[in-house]
């Protein structure tokens, strides 16, 4: 090991082992890339998952998002195949909240009860023949030419290499593709990211009073408790406290302004602030709302709920014209509905009134939907490489809405199926038969109407 006493950096080298050999690598097992590794080991091509956290399904798991977002548009199921999976077997075992509706769901938001959607998670990856290991980080690629030929990872028993002929990218930050040399995209204009939020579960909750009284919306004296000093800042965005069983709540609640997930210091301190805050929102819930009086924080999520970071610019980027024209395209993978949805990046009454602006107008009618072309999960200058979840290839209007777990099982079953054709035809991400593709979804249950 040398250092350059000029640039303060030094020369790290290691012969490190490869560990696995495979023809299908997942980088990250949060929504995307369960749905990734599962639905190419059903085609018969072996699969390597690595996943930094303890578990399985990132957001929904061990950052505590307490909700689904819609499966649907209202009148078709559109996360169908692995979603649909998901969603069932969580209704088999009492998985999911008290509200779930479970004869009309299309477009309900669904609470989850996060243990046992961990042990769903699981089985269903387990059964489906992957291999995979937790606590495992993705940690740089080699690459030759336009080809991912090797990617590093590190874990407890130390650094190994992972070979493989297809490289899936369900990292959430496009980690794999970053580090690849892909073209991406970050934030608005001005680089300003949707910020955070440190999910959290809430014990002692009396959801009935709550409803029946006259502060049925949770943010009802949100400018009463601004007027008192309540919060350190005026976050008018609330998207509030679910129900997760009878008498326990799960806290979509405050927002960690200006963090980057993109960067580990940014990170820490929002993950410092996430837990500060739940204070200042214990005492509103408690002081200015009924049915929250004897409330108590049992957790917060041992991930910081992050919504944005980069996007992977692939060869269509999905925009905001395309949901507003219900767009259909020869390649679509599937089909997906939830509004635009960009949380506000401050806390200034006009940022607030362009979110809900955007909120209330920018969505799809019952039985409305738009299409994603397979292009969006294929990274511009790699040839091996699909990428799916939150950071496909999309702006910023049609990120906001394809980033939630319904969406991201949608890409995520497309880019495992795209992957095990390319292997299949040993043939490159690029070049492959889509229409074939799309025969392979139908099977497994994908909602696409539009192909012949």
């Amino acid at each position: 090991m040398t250092k350059d006493a000029q640039t303060g950096r030094i020369v790290f080298q290691r012969e490190v082992p490869v560990r696995h050999e495979v023809d299908v690598f997942v980088a990250g097992g949060g929504p995307a890339g369960a749905a990734a590794a599962a639905a190419a080991s059903r085609q018969g091509v072996s699969v390597f998952l690595a996943e930094g956290h303890s578990c399985f399904g990132g957001m929904g798991t061990a950052a505590l998002v307490p909700a689904f977002m819609q499966f649907g548009d209202g009148v078709n199921f559109l996360a169908s195949g692995f979603g649909e999976e998901i969603l069932t077997r969580l209704r088999s075992v009492g998985g999911t909240g008290p509200g779930d509706k479970i004869e009309n769901s299309n477009d309900d938001i669904i609470g989850i009860k996060v243990e046992i959607l961990k042990r769903v998670y699981d089985e269903l990856v387990t059964e489906a023949g992957v291999e995979f290991t937790f606590c495992t980080q993705l940690i740089a690629v080699e690459t030759d030419g336009n080809r991912v030929a090797t990617a590093i990872c590190a874990a407890k028993s130390g650094i190994f290499a992972v070979k493989a002929k297809i490289y899936i990218d369900c990292t959430g930050d496009g980690d794999l593709a970053f580090l690849a040399g892909a073209p991406f995209e970050k934030g608005d204009k001005q680089g300003n990211l949707m910020p955070g939020t440190l999910c959290s579960v809430w014990a002692n909750i009396d959801f009935e009073a709550w409803k029946k009284s006259d502060l049925s919306r949770q943010n009802a004296r949100l400018e009463d408790a601004f007027k008192d000093n309540v919060f350190t800042h005026h976050d008018r965005h609330l998207p509030g406290m679910w129900p997760v069983s009878e008498n326990i709540g799960g806290g979509n609640i405050g927002h960690t302004f200006g963090t980057d997930g993109t960067d580990e210091k940014s990170l820490t301190k929002g993950l410092v602030w996430g837990r500060k805050s739940m204070l200042e929102y214990e005492r509103y819930y408690k002081e200015y709302l009924e049915g929250f009086e004897k409330m108590e924080l049992v957790a917060t999520g041992s991930l910081l709920g992050l919504r944005e970071t980069r996007r992977i610019m692939g060869d269509y980027v999905l925009c905001l014209d395309d949901f507003k024209s219900r767009a259909v395209f020869e390649d679509e993978i599937g089909r997906y509905s939830y509004p635009v949805d960009i949380h506000p990046a401050g806390t200034d009454q006009a940022d607030y009134d362009k979110f809900k602006d955007e909120w209330d107008n920018l969505r799809l009618a019952p039985g409305e939907n738009y299409g994603i072309p397979y292009r969006c999960l294929v990274p511009q200058k790699l040839n091996n490489v699909l990428v799916a979840g939150r950071c496909i290839s999309a702006d910023r209007f049609m990120q906001s809405s394809v980033r939630v777990m319904p969406g991201c099982y949608i890409t995520g079953q497309a880019a495992g199926a795209a992957a095990a054709l390319a292997v299949e035809k040993a043939t490159d991400t690029r070049n492959l038969d889509v229409a074939e593709l799309q025969n392979r979804l139908l099977k497994m249950g994908a909602y696409l109407p539009n192909v012949p």
